[in-house]
């Protein structure tokens, strides 16, 4: 219970308009005190940290990964092609995953993203082939070994090539077995208080690989389980031709057919909307989650972002996949963010805090923890991105804030999650970092291999 002075940062980012600038007083994973700029704290201090050469932001969030995917990063027969064939080269190699390489996957994975300052990391899995029917489970418990907060989320994929799906057979599961096993994992795993560690989601994968009939199911179960719902939707001109052409409507009629738009809602990607769509997104409090490397990786497209915000939608920020975003690094996300934002709206409106805010308080809003993550604020929890600009790449540079995106930073000194040092000095304090990566490559090259 002793108060933690995090003190005199050199700058701080909080997500809102409160004065930090003397630095954070933390007792038992929370903020108990924001200190203004000059002053010291009226808590009782009984340790301090000095920041006077760090800039501190909430720790990023990030709102759409797929973990599995660090073992296929840049595989050369799809470095250069577009989603549906990408996707189908790949699927057959996922298939193949084992537990041990889920394990590994999701632990390089969340190294990764803590490493470049990130402390709660949601996870979009769909892949339960028949030695892998517990993969929730196994990334359960990859994340407490690393000590990151996550929102893992029962993915599903019910809709086959024979039914005129993507995904081949083998990938695809019973609507039954899928609802039961996200019944079961949100009763043991889903964690509901302000420090909640572990959070679970339903995730049916996108129109192309689900049926209608499960994306229904799904919204119904996750409404009288009280989680949240998340899939891929108009990331793609191909998947909109497809929602056409298999269910008669376009990807935002799909969604409201099937129950899904309302806030409880978030969407991977949100590229190929047009105006009426975006305002009934809007209107609806629907979640977006920005993918910019990515869609760049696969000339998807580019979200619009601006227009869904000033029509009432959330927007935050992923990495996506480590298969097209390739990098799964949170701050060279919002840095990618932010320039990619600016061809499409200019370089006045679509600011640095704007893509830090899309990273840490859009993601929290998205993944339903915008109460108590996301900012620094007194009753937030204790959960910060500190970076150091003293490499030559920062030299010169002069506004802090907007150094960490311009100049590209892309590594955490220290990362602090529920007042804990899971990063420090630059290294992982939670796993044998060396040891993993060793073992992940062997596991890429097997699988491949396979």
């Amino acid at each position: 219970m002793a108060n933690f002075w995090i003190k005199n940062p050199m700058a701080i980012y909080t997500g809102n308009d409160l004065d930090a600038r003397g630095g954070i007083v933390i007792s038992n994973g929370k903020i108990i005190e924001l200190v203004p700029n000059n002053q010291r704290p009226n808590s009782q201090i009984d340790h301090f940290f000095d920041a006077s050469n760090l800039v501190i932001t909430p720790g990023l969030i990030n709102s759409h990964h797929h973990f599995y995917q660090t073992l296929t990063r840049a595989w050369a027969p799809v470095v250069n092609v577009p989603l549906f064939p990408w996707l189908k080269t790949l699927y057959p190699v996922w298939a193949k995953l084992s537990p041990e390489q889920l394990h590994l996957a999701t632990q390089i994975a969340l190294s990764e993203l803590v490493l470049s300052g990130c402390t709660f990391a949601a996870d979009h899995h769909y892949l339960f082939p028949a030695q892998l029917t517990d993969a929730i489970d196994i990334q359960v418990d990859a994340a407490k070994s690393l000590g990151m907060r996550v929102m893992l989320t029962r993915g599903s994929m019910s809709l086959g090539e024979k039914s005129g799906g993507l995904p081949p057979e083998h990938t695809i599961q019973d609507m039954d077995i899928i609802l039961k096993d996200s019944e079961r994992l949100v009763n043991k795993y889903h964690e509901r208080s302000s420090d909640a560690m572990v959070n679970i989601a339903l995730a049916p994968c996108s129109p192309f690989s689900v049926s209608q009939e499960i994306m229904q199911q799904s919204a119904q179960l996750a409404e009288h389980l009280d989680v949240r719902l998340h899939t891929h939707l108009a990331e793609t001109i191909d998947e909109e031709n497809f929602c056409v052409e298999k269910f008669g409507m376009r990807t935002v009629d799909y969604l409201e057919s099937v129950g899904w738009l309302n806030s409880r809602t978030w969407l991977a990607h949100g590229i190929h909307f047009n105006a009426e769509e975006i305002q009934r997104l809007g209107q609806a409090k629907v979640g977006i989650c920005h993918c910019p490397h990515s869609n760049m990786r696969l000339a998807s497209g580019i979200c619009p972002t601006l227009d869904l915000m000033e029509n009432g939608a959330i927007v935050g920020l992923g990495v996506d996949g480590s298969a097209s975003g390739d990098a799964s690094n949170l701050i060279l996300e919002a840095r990618q963010a932010m320039y990619l934002q600016r061809l499409k709206y200019g370089a006045e409106r679509i600011t640095p805090e704007l893509a830090l805010n899309w990273a840490t308080v859009g993601s929290a809003q998205l993944l339903g923890r915008a109460q108590h993550l996301g900012q620094i604020a007194p009753d937030y929890q204790a959960d910060f991105a500190f970076y150091k600009l003293d490499d030559i790449k920062f030299s010169g540079s002069h506004d802090p804030i907007s150094a960490l995106l311009l100049c590209g930073a892309d590594r955490a000194e220290h990362v602090m999650i529920q007042g804990q040092w899971i990063v420090k000095d630059g290294d992982l304090q939670t796993i044998d970092l060396d040891k993993l990566q060793f073992e992940h490559r062997l596991a890429a090259k097997k699988l491949l291999a396979a």
